[in-house]
C-alpha cells in the first residue's frame, strides 16, 4: 500500500478501473470486504481485519436488487457515499469500488447463482430470491476484483454459510474469513438498517438480544428444550407492541436444520419486523 493510497481512498465504480488497480496489486495479498454501505464499526471491523492480513483492500458498495423482495426496504435503505469515504479514508483503505446497477447486471444478464439446502431455512423461507441474489452478486465481485481473501460477519450468518458453501463448492480460489457480530453498547447488533429506528423501536430491538441471553442462561441452568426455548424468545419480542417476528430457529449451525434440543454446538437465530426495519441476530450455544 502506498502513502498516497493511505491518505486518499480511490473511488471507481467500472469494472475497467478496478481490473486496472487490482492487476497493479498482484503478487501481493488482496482482500475483498463486499458492503452495501452506510458503513457502521460492524464493518469497520471487517475493513481493519482485511487491513491488518493484506497488503492491499478493496471495499465495494453496491445496494443490490436482486436480494430485496418487492415489498422490502430497497427504496429507503440508508445510503451516503460522503460519509462512507471519510471513514475509508480514516483507516487507509486502498480502493473503493462504487459499482452502478448497469455495471453489475448489464442490459440482457440472465445468470444466477442457486445454492441448495441451506438456503431453505431461516431467512430463505419467507426471502425465496434473497440468497440468489447475494450468491450472484459475491461471485460477480470475486470475478471482478479477484482478491485472494474475502471478509464477510457472523450477524449474517446464513448469508456467510452460504457463501462459503458456494466458494467451495465452485472451487473458487478465494480464503472466506469468518468475523464474529459487533454489537452496540446497549447489546443491539450493529445493522446499517438501525438508522432506520425511531427512538421508541430501538428500544423495542433491544428485546432480540435481551431473549437471546435470556435463552443463554437457561441452557446454562439445563433448560434445554428447544420448544421452550423458542417460546421463552417469543414471549421477551412479543410483549413488546409492533414488533413482528419472522422466525425464531434453534439450529444445527452447518446445516441450518432445526434441533429439538440444544446439545452440542447450536445456533439460535432470530429475524424479527420493527417499524420498517427487518432486524436479524444470533448467538452460538455450545462447544
Amino acid at each position: 500500500m502506498t502513502a498516497e493510497l493511505k491518505q486518499q481512498t480511490v473511488v471507481v465504480s467500472t469494472i475497467d478501473e478496478i481490473r486496472k488497480l487490482t492487476d497493479a496489486f498482484r503478487g501481493e495479498t488482496l482482500g475483498l470486504v463486499p458492503t452495501m454501505g452506510y458503513l457502521h464499526d460492524g464493518h469497520m471491523n471487517l475493513i481493519k481485519q482485511s487491513l491488518n492480513k493484506c497488503d492491499h483492500t478493496v471495499v465495494s458498495i453496491f445496494i443490490n436488487p436482486r436480494q430485496f423482495s418487492p415489498s422490502e426496504d430497497l427504496d429507503i435503505y440508508p445510503n451516503n457515499l460522503s460519509r462512507d469515504i471519510e471513514k475509508l479514508e480514516s483507516i487507509g483503505v486502498d480502493v473503493l469500488f462504487y459499482p452502478n446497477r448497469d455495471t453489475i447486471y448489464p442490459e440482457g444478464f440472465k445468470t444466477n447463482i442457486q445454492v441448495d439446502g441451506i438456503t431453505q431455512h431461516l431467512c430463505g423461507k419467507s426471502r425465496p430470491e434473497l440468497f440468489k441474489g447475494v450468491a450472484t452478486v459475491v461471485l460477480k465481485l470475486f470475478n471482478i476484483v479477484r482478491p485472494q481473501h474475502a471478509f464477510f460477519g457472523e450477524k449474517d450468518w446464513q448469508q456467510l454459510a452460504v457463501i462459503e458453501t458456494m466458494t467451495r463448492d465452485l472451487n473458487i480460489d478465494v480464503h472466506i474469513h469468518r468475523v464474529p457480530l459487533i454489537r452496540e453498547p446497549d447489546g443491539l447488533a450493529m445493522s446499517s438498517r438501525n438508522s432506520n429506528l425511531s427512538p421508541e423501536e430501538r428500544k423495542k430491538a433491544l428485546s432480540l438480544s435481551r431473549s437471546l441471553n435470556d435463552s443463554k442462561e437457561k441452557v446454562n441452568r439445563g433448560i434445554t428444550s428447544s420448544k421452550q426455548l423458542r417460546q421463552n424468545i417469543k414471549n421477551i419480542i412479543a410483549a413488546e407492541p409492533g414488533t413482528q417476528i419472522d422466525y425464531i430457529s434453534i439450529c444445527d449451525p452447518i446445516s441450518l436444520e432445526e434441533k429439538e434440543e440444544v446439545k452440542g454446538r447450536t445456533l439460535i437465530a432470530l429475524a424479527v419486523k420493527i417499524g420498517p426495519a427487518r432486524l436479524i441476530d444470533n448467538c452460538i450455544i455450545g462447544d
